[in-house]
């Protein structure tokens, strides 16, 4: 029997799944911690996690799987991993870390990303780069040269999450060409590494990793790393690629006009192209799909909105009740549910989660507008939040659209915010588009990529065995007037606060 295991490496948590290849039937899958991962924030705008944490709970998720699953380590064929994007973290010549990780929502490179496009020229970021610098893993680079001297002097290479788990597990310091883009440091005209940002950033080269293909056997479990997994030496690992990018993946959509949707603690909406129409102010950002060549160009057009499901999640832990009569999500979604569309004039904006691309890198935090303490009630409050998120979705598809990019159906995961019935209405409603839910996630597309990167699957059409829809939800017509005049609202009050924000 041939096995596939997958890792997805979360700011949440970190998921594990164990396929069997041929039928592509998932035999187990675990989550660990059992309470979700803390993220630092020492300072505003901060946001920080250590990666031996990430370690740790790859160990334990893997001991979880075995525990539920027993399987034979030694029917696991290939191994894939997917993370959390945009992360830096940094580690020594001795493959020690040198500093907790910078990851997506830390807002501090914020002004050196700013400053690099003029530096460099937004022309020639937008043509070379399709993206501004930002607030990407390159300006979070520069800014430990310029804040941490001494941490900076250490620095032996660079790793994004996933680069580091693919480190403990093979003792090898790789990256990929999509993680490179992910950083901004990838030239999609040269297709190749962009030498001029880390030049305008005094970046040397040799602080990057080697560049292995995303499909590919891109190393193997050394003696240590599957002693402490409880695996078999020598397994391979064959796949790697950011957690949109795998979403994707793991949705089937590799091919222009297809795109895929995730409301985990942050939401994205991510479209297939094949053609290089960046945003001219960058308020979604373009990077390498898992399935680009130079030949047949595939690139994931992403929106993100940082405040999702942190927003619910920090609902559930201070708004809706104490540790022992706090409502459950599925609780919380049944309260929602009982509010009316609109929330009876009550206005979340969801954007507490650090600065926002499609705000052009705004940190406006996330507020309430509109409370009426005579008619809103818990069930309003629950509403109008989800509402909110949905509504800065929006505010991104519709940015994509201007691309033009055609957007019709989505593609998700019947998990997180898409387990809501409401949320997912909402979603499709406003938006405009067919919300196609299938049963995956990105452990499990981690997986899958595992089996086409061994060359076990023929391909992504082979890889996909196993995967159907379980819920296809349409816009509902009786309920669009509605909703178009609550965001309505919701826009006019966004404009309000980005007006402040500007006066500040």
């Amino acid at each position: 029997m041939a096995l596939l295991l997958g890792y997805d490496i979360g700011s949440s948590s970190i998921k594990a799944s164990l396929l069997e290849a041929e039928t592509g039937k998932v035999l187990g899958a675990a989550q660990q911690p059992e309470n979700e991962l803390e993220i630092g924030a020492i300072r505003k705008g901060w946001a920080e996690q250590q990666p031996t944490v990430w370690w740790n709970n790859v160990k334990s998720a893997t001991r979880q799987l075995k525990a539920e699953a027993q399987f034979d380590a030694g029917d696991v064929k290939a191994i894939g991993i997917a993370y959390q994007m945009h992360g830096l973290g940094l580690v020594g010549q001795n493959k020690q870390v040198l500093r907790p990780a910078i990851i997506w929502c830390d807002s501090r490179a914020v002004k050196t990303g700013e400053k690099a496009a003029r530096d460099i020229g937004e022309e020639k970021c937008l043509k070379s780069l399709l993206n501004l610098p930002g607030n990407f893993t390159a300006s979070k680079l520069r800014w430990v040269m310029e804040n941490e001297p001494d941490v900076y002097s250490k620095i032996h290479k660079i790793m994004l999450p996933g680069d580091y788990i693919a480190m403990k597990m093979t003792g090898l310091k790789t990256t990929t060409a999509s993680g490179l883009s992910e950083g901004i440091m990838w030239d999609f005209v040269a297709d190749e590494m962009a030498d001029f940002v880390l030049e305008n950033y005094s970046i040397g080269r040799e602080l990057i990793a080697q560049i292995v293909p995303t499909f590919s056997v891109q190393g193997a479990l050394n003696a240590a790393a599957a002693a402490e997994l409880g695996l078999k030496a020598g397994t391979k690992l064959t796949y790697r690629a950011g957690d949109q990018p795998n979403n994707a993946l793991s949705l089937g959509v590799l091919e222009p006009g297809q795109a895929a949707v995730t409301a985990g603690t942050s939401g994205v909406v991510y479209g297939i192209s094949n053609k290089k129409n960046y945003d001219l102010r960058s308020r979604v950002n373009i990077f390498v799909h898992v399935n680009h060549s130079r030949h047949k160009p595939r690139y994931g057009v992403l929106l993100c909105v940082n405040g999702t499901g942190i927003l619910n999640s920090w609902l559930k832990h201070n708004f809706v009740g104490g540790h022992r009569d706090s409502l459950t999500y599925d609780h919380m979604n049944e309260l929602a549910s009982q509010g009316p569309v609109g929330s009876d004039g009550l206005v979340i904006l969801p954007y507490g989660n650090g600065a926002e691309r499609t705000l052009e890198n705004c940190n406006i935090g996330a507020s309430v507008h509109g409370l009426d303490f005579n008619i809103h009630k818990k069930s309003h409050f629950l509403r109008a939040a989800q509402e909110g998120i949905v509504f800065a979705l929006n505010y991104g598809v519709e940015i994509m659209r201007q691309r033009p990019m055609e957007l019709k159906t989505v593609r998700a995961g019947y998990a997180n915010m898409f387990l809501s019935q409401l949320f997912s209405q909402a979603f499709a409603t406003v938006t405009g588009c067919v919300v196609e839910l299938y049963n995956t996630d990105g452990s499990q597309g981690a997986a899958r990529g595992a089996g086409i990167g061994a060359g076990i699957y023929t391909g992504p059409d082979d890889a996909f065995v196993g995967v159907k829809p379980i819920k296809t939800i349409a816009p509902d017509e009786k309920q669009t007037l509605a909703y178009q005049e609550a965001y309505n609202r919701w826009q006019d009050i966004l404009k309000c606060e980005l007006e402040r924000s500007e006066m500040k």
